[in-house]
């Protein structure tokens, strides 16, 4: 964790982004402002699905979390944090061209996840890792081939 958490913090609101892998989460929390609070790395395990929102709700009362691969590598924590009822948004990964200005590192990437769920940019429903949500295709079948005209 880089910074500690102050005393009346509870009482803000805040924001989280989640860059994950398959071994490990790191997440980032920012102020309604937009200003860093604290970032840590978790385990990509059950318990590091525990401690991630815990983590998040010491630092004050989270409107949103953005979650990087929320159907891949962040599945388990987007299960975690919603049963929870914290409010999850996909977030994609920043363009190429933020990456060459800003860099790449894990906890850019968080920052930059917290930073999309607050501004509104990322405001995708996670996607679902079951397939309830998928409509059944309604086009027509192509009509069948007419033979090859004789030679």
């Amino acid at each position: 964790m880089t910074s500690a958490v102050a005393e009346d913090a509870t009482d803000q609101d805040v924001f989280g982004g989640v860059d994950s892998h398959a071994d490990t989460l790191h997440v980032a929390v920012i102020s309604d402002n937009g200003g860093h609070l604290a970032d840590a790395e978790f385990t990509a395990t059950a318990a590091g699905y525990a401690a991630a929102p815990a983590f998040l709700d010491a630092h004050g009362h989270v409107i949103t979390i953005g979650v990087e691969g929320t159907a891949s590598y962040g599945a388990g924590f987007t299960r975690t944090a919603r049963s929870h009822g914290h409010q999850v948004v996909e977030v994609n990964r920043p363009d190429r061209a933020e990456r060459r200005r800003i860099g790449k590192s894990d906890p850019i990437d968080a920052y930059a996840a917290a930073r999309a769920a607050l501004s509104g940019r990322a405001h995708a429903a996670p996607k679902d890792d079951t397939v309830a949500d998928i409509a059944p295709c309604t086009t027509s079948p192509a009509p069948p081939s007419r033979p090859a005209p004789p030679r």
